[in-house]
């Protein structure tokens, strides 16, 4: 996965893909509920279309008075036994950082690790 693939504007994500029968590029927003979709003929159109999409889901949200859903918070829970829960608590105890520091430490190292980039 390369940041490159993708298109990005106020934190959201969106996809570029390739119709071959209809000769066109298109996308949608990532990583969220609603469906948001764009297209375009060149990739700069595509990425107007993507960025107007936005704004357009950000107004409508607005209009509706209905909170805009946003590709990730930064928070979620994880479910691990409770034997790995209890290394990592002592882990992050001996190392003088909380255990979410430590988990957050350790996803970064796998990321750079294998090259994931967004």
């Amino acid at each position: 996965m390369d940041k490159d693939n993708f298109l990005k504007y106020k934190n959201y994500l969106g996809s570029i893909e390739y119709n071959l029968k209809d000769k066109v590029l298109f996308g949608k927003l990532l990583f969220i509920d609603d469906l948001i979709s764009y297209e375009g003929e060149t990739i700069n159109e595509l990425e107007n279309n993507f960025k107007d999409a936005v704004e357009d889901y950000l107004q409508t949200c607005a209009e509706l008075g209905k909170k805009p859903q946003k590709s990730y918070s930064g928070s979620f829970n994880i479910r691990t036994t409770p034997l790995i829960h209890h290394r990592l608590s002592y882990f992050a105890k001996v190392r003088g950082v909380s255990l979410n520091k430590l988990v957050t430490e350790i996803f970064n190292s796998y990321i750079e690790n294998n090259q994931v980039n967004i």
